[in-house]
């Protein structure tokens, strides 16, 4: 058993934490360009430059796995999906599918247009909506490199749990009336018929996975580098005490606080999770 959990941890290590790479970025400030490990400097600069190679290597390969595992669930399958299942059951399943479909928040919101159209229950369509850009896989991966993966599994729950929570309870309200008539004109007629799945190949699979890299890299890498050097102007040069008096414990408030500070960040979980 201890062998098992010792693998474990060592997989963890290597290719999640990386620790060999926080070991040679050390090594590199300090044996190469001579800084002291002591100071201010080496401290911001080790965290910076291990943190964007790793996160970038790790968003990489998540990314391609995940996009090649999405390519499976296109929004005409997820509608079918969807539309076999109602009630708290119909959140738990949109919120779920949420969670493994390559929509970021500005995609879900017009395929959940296109799902209301289609006649499923606002509900259902909801808990997909708040899912989709909130959990995904390679974020939840991401987090356990930086955190740990109680942290990353409590992340899941917590979104999950909003997501079915959300669609619920707009369910229940029978919101339907506060939907715009554009969206609800029509409703149960569009893609009222079956549309005929069109199966990729493993090349079109791989492609797409490829792509979903390079445009993702693209869209993020400038949040990345910003969040990823707030963090490290943070961990190098503002004392511990000073955050724990704003955002610590004793601060009843602090939860609050965070909130009220992440509502202007206009930066996906990439790029916030450093600054975390």
């Amino acid at each position: 058993m201890q062998f098992i959990k010792d693998f474990f941890v060592w997989i963890n290590d290597a290719f999640f934490k990386m620790t060999w790479l926080q070991n040679l970025v050390d090594s590199l400030l300090v044996d190469v360009i001579k800084i002291d490990e002591s100071g201010y400097l080496f401290k911001t600069l080790s965290f910076f430059m291990y943190d964007v190679v790793k996160i970038f290597i790790l968003l990489s390969v998540l990314i391609y796995i995940s996009s090649y595992i999405q390519s499976y669930f296109t929004p005409e399958r997820t509608k079918k999906i969807l539309s076999k299942f109602n009630g708290v059951s119909g959140n738990i399943i949109g919120a779920l599918l949420g969670t493994v479909t390559p929509f970021c928040s500005c995609s879900s919101i017009p395929i959940f247009i296109g799902f209301t159209k289609a006649g499923l229950p606002i509900g259902v369509t909801f808990s997909f909506l708040i899912s989709s850009p909130l959990v995904d896989i390679a974020s939840v991966i991401l987090l356990a490199s930086i955190f740990d993966w109680k942290i990353a599994i409590a992340y899941v729950i917590v979104g999950l749990i909003i997501a079915v929570i959300g669609g619920t309870v707009i369910d229940k309200l029978h919101l339907e009336d506060q939907v715009e008539s554009f969206v609800m004109q029509g409703r149960g007629e569009v893609n009222g018929e079956d549309v005929p799945l069109i199966e990729q190949t493993k090349k079109e699979r791989h492609h797409y996975a490829f792509d979903q890299v390079k445009e993702i890299v693209h869209k993020v890498w400038l949040y990345v580098l910003i969040g990823v050097g707030i963090g490290a102007v943070i961990h190098g040069y503002i004392p511990q005490d000073i955050i724990q008096k704003v955002l610590g414990d004793d601060n009843p408030f602090s939860v609050i606080i965070a909130t009220i500070l992440g509502l202007p960040m206009y930066a996906d979980i990439f790029g916030t999770l450093p600054i975390a």
